[in-house]
C-alpha cells in the first residue's frame, strides 16, 4: 500500500500515464479518427523537421567519438577504483538484447530487400540490380551502425556519469538541471521527466509492435494463422505475461539469463545461414558494404531529397533516427545501469563499435542470402516482402534445411527478444516515475507494463505500420532538444571535474616543491652548522 500510495503522489507517475492511458482509449474507441490524426501528424512531423534530426544525429556521432579520444575518456563511470559490475560478454549482450536486437530480427531481411526492390531517389539506380543490391546493403548498414548507437551511448553516457560520478538521481531531468529545488526548477525537471516517460513508452511500443506483427507474420505464413486483430491481441497478452512474470525476477537474474540466451541463439541462427548459404557471397558483400558504409559516411549523414522531391529519407532515415531517439531513455537508462565501473572510453566504444558491428553482420548474412537467392537462384524474395514485409525473414529460410526448425527458432528468438526489451523497459520506466529508486515496486512495473501492451496493440489495430512510425516521430521530437542540452551539461561538468583535478595536481606539485625546498633548505642548514 505505501507502494502505491508513494505511485499516486508522484505526478511523473499519474500524468505521462493518464497521457498513454489516453491515447490507448482514443485508439480503442475511435480508431479511424486515431489512425487520420496520426497520418496528419506523421506527414508534418517529418516534412518539417526530418533536417533537424539527421543534424542532431550526426552532432552525437560528433560528439561520442570526441569525448573517446580527449583526456575525458580516462575519467571512470564512479569512483576511480571501481571496476565494471559485468564481464564484457555479458555487458553487451545486456547492451543487445535490451536494445535493438528485435527491430534488427524484424528488419534484417525485410529492408535491404526493401531497398533493392525500391532504391532511394536520387541515385538513378533500378529495382533489383546489382546496382540496387550494393545501395540497399550500404544503406541498411547506416540504419544499425554508429548514428543509431550513438544516440544510446549519449544517454547512457550522461546518466552514469551523473549517476555513478556526482551522486545524482537516474532521472533525466538531473543531468540537464541543477541540484536546486526551488520551485521552477522542480517543475521544469517534471516536465522532463514526463517528457521522457512519453517518448519511452512509444519507442518501445514501436519495438513491440513490430515484433508482434512479425510473430503473425511467421505464423501465418508457416502454419497458416490469420493476421488479424483477434490473433496480434493474443500474442501481445501473451507477451505481457511472460515479460511480466520475467520483471519479477529483477536484473541480475531474468534480463541477464535472457539476454545470454539471446545473443546465444542469434548466434546459432546467424552461423547456420551463413554456412549453410552463400558463404564467400555473403562476406564478400559484407567487406563491400562495410568499405561503402565508411567511404560514403559523411554524404548519407546529410542526405536529403529537396530538389528531386520524394519520401524516401523521410520514410527511413528520418523515421529510424527519430525511433533511436524516442527509445533512448529507456536504452540510455539501461546502459548507464549495466555499465557502472568502465571508463567514458570503454563506454562509448563498447557501446558505438560492437552492436553496430554485430547488426552489420547480422543484415550481411541475411540480407547477403536473400539477395544471391533472388539474384542467381531466381527466387522472389524482394516481391514477397513488397507484400507482405513481416514475411522476409520466413520467406528466406525457405529455401533453407529445416526451414520448421530454423522459422520456429526465429519465432522464439523474436519472442525472447522482445520480453528482454519489455522486462527492461518496465524495469526503467518504474525507475523514473519513482524518482530514480534502482529497485522500483511492482506495481510500478505492472502499471508500465501493462500500458505498453495496451498503446502496441491499439497503434498496430488502428493504424500498423504507420501508427507505430508516428508514435515514435512525435515523442522523440521534444526529447531531441533535451538530448542536445544534456551533451551540452555533461561537457561542462567534465571540463569543470578536470580543472578541478588539474588544480588539485597544481597544489600538490607546489605543496611538494615548497616541502622539497624546506628540506633541502634544513640540509644546507644541517651542513653548514
Amino acid at each position: 500500500m505505501k507502494e502505491k500510495e508513494s505511485q499516486r503522489k508522484n505526478p511523473v507517475f499519474w500524468v505521462s500515464g493518464i497521457v498513454v492511458l489516453l491515447l490507448v482509449i482514443w485508439g480503442a474507441v475511435v480508431p479511424k479518427s486515431f489512425a487520420s490524426v496520426a497520418s496528419s501528424v506523421y506527414s508534418f512531423t517529418t516534412n518539417a523537421f526530418g533536417w533537424f534530426y539527421l543534424i542532431a544525429v550526426i552532432f552525437f556521432v560528433v560528439f561520442c567519438f570526441y569525448l573517446a579520444i580527449s583526456k575525458y575518456g580516462k575519467i571512470r563511470l564512479g569512483p576511480d577504483d571501481e571496476k565494471p559490475q559485468y564481464p564484457f560478454f555479458t555487458w553487451i549482450g545486456m547492451l543487445f538484447s535490451a536494445g535493438f536486437g528485435v527491430g534488427l530480427v524484424f528488419w534484417g531481411v525485410a529492408e535491404p530487400m526493401t531497398h533493392f526492390a525500391n532504391p532511394p531517389a536520387g541515385f538513378g539506380v533500378e529495382g533489383e540490380t546489382e546496382q540496387a543490391a550494393k545501395l540497399a546493403m550500404r544503406y541498411s548498414f547506416f540504419h544499425w551502425g554508429i548514428h543509431q548507437w550513438s544516440v544510446f551511448t549519449v544517454v547512457g553516457l550522461v546518466m552514469a556519469y551523473f549517476q555513478y560520478r556526482k551522486g545524482r538521481k537516474s532521472l533525466i531531468s538531473e543531468t540537464i538541471s541543477s541540484k536546486s529545488k526551488s520551485g521552477s526548477n522542480a517543475s521544469w525537471k517534471k516536465i522532463i521527466n514526463i517528457l521522457a516517460v512519453i517518448a519511452t513508452v512509444m519507442g518501445v511500443a514501436t519495438s513491440l509492435g513490430f515484433g508482434i506483427l512479425q510473430i503473425n507474420g511467421g505464423l501465418d505464413y508457416m502454419y497458416g494463422l490469420p493476421q488479424n486483430a483477434f490473433v496480434q491481441i493474443s500474442i501481445t497478452a501473451i507477451l505481457f505475461v511472460l515479460y511480466m512474470a520475467s520483471s519479477t525476477t529483477g536484473l541480475n537474474k531474468g534480463i541477464k539469463y535472457l539476454s545470454n540466451l539471446n545473443l546465444a541463439l542469434a548466434l546459432i541462427l546467424m552461423l547456420f545461414v551463413l554456412f549453410l548459404g552463400p558463404t564467400v557471397f555473403i562476406l564478400e558483400s559484407f567487406t563491400l558494404a562495410l568499405g561503402g558504409y565508411i567511404q560514403k559516411f559523411i554524404e548519407m549523414s546529410f542526405f536529403m531529397t529537396p530538389y528531386q522531391g520524394g519520401t524516401w529519407v523521410k520514410e527511413w532515415t528520418v523515421f529510424y533516427w527519430a525511433w533511436v531517439i524516442a527509445w533512448s531513455p529507456f536504452i540510455g537508462a539501461f546502459v548507464a545501469r549495466v555499465s557502472k565501473g568502465r571508463s567514458i572510453r570503454e563506454m562509448i566504444f563498447g557501446v558505438l563499435i560492437v552492436p553496430p558491428f554485430i547488426a552489420m553482420v547480422w543484415i550481411a548474412v541475411f540480407g547477403g542470402a536473400a539477395f544471391h537467392l533472388d539474384l542467381f537462384q531466381g527466387t522472389a524474395i524482394a516481391d514477397a516482402v513488397n507484400e507482405d514485409v513481416t514475411s522476409a525473414l520466413f520467406v528466406t529460410l525457405e529455401q533453407f534445411p529445416l526451414t520448421q526448425v530454423l522459422s520456429t527458432l526465429s519465432i522464439f528468438l523474436i519472442c525472447v527478444f522482445l520480453v528482454t526489451s519489455a522486462d527492461s523497459a518496465t524495469f526503467v520506466l518504474g525507475m523514473m516515475t519513482s524518482d530514480g529508486d534502482l529497485n522500483p515496486s511492482l506495481f510500478s512495473k505492472l502499471v508500465w507494463g501493462t500500458l505498453i501492451a495496451a498503446i502496441s496493440a491499439v497503434l498496430i489495430i488502428s493504424s500498423g505500420l504507420q501508427g507505430l512510425q508516428t508514435a515514435s516521430l512525435v515523442a522523440a521530437l521534444p526529447f531531441t532538444v533535451i538530448l542536445i542540452i544534456m551533451c551540452f551539461n555533461l561537457f561542462k561538468s567534465l571540463r569543470n571535474e578536470a580543472k578541478e583535478a588539474e588544480g588539485k595536481r597544481e597544489k600538490t606539485l607546489l605543496k611538494k616543491l615548497a616541502e622539497a625546498s624546506k628540506e633541502k633548505k634544513e640540509n644546507r642548514q644541517k651542513q653548514s652548522s
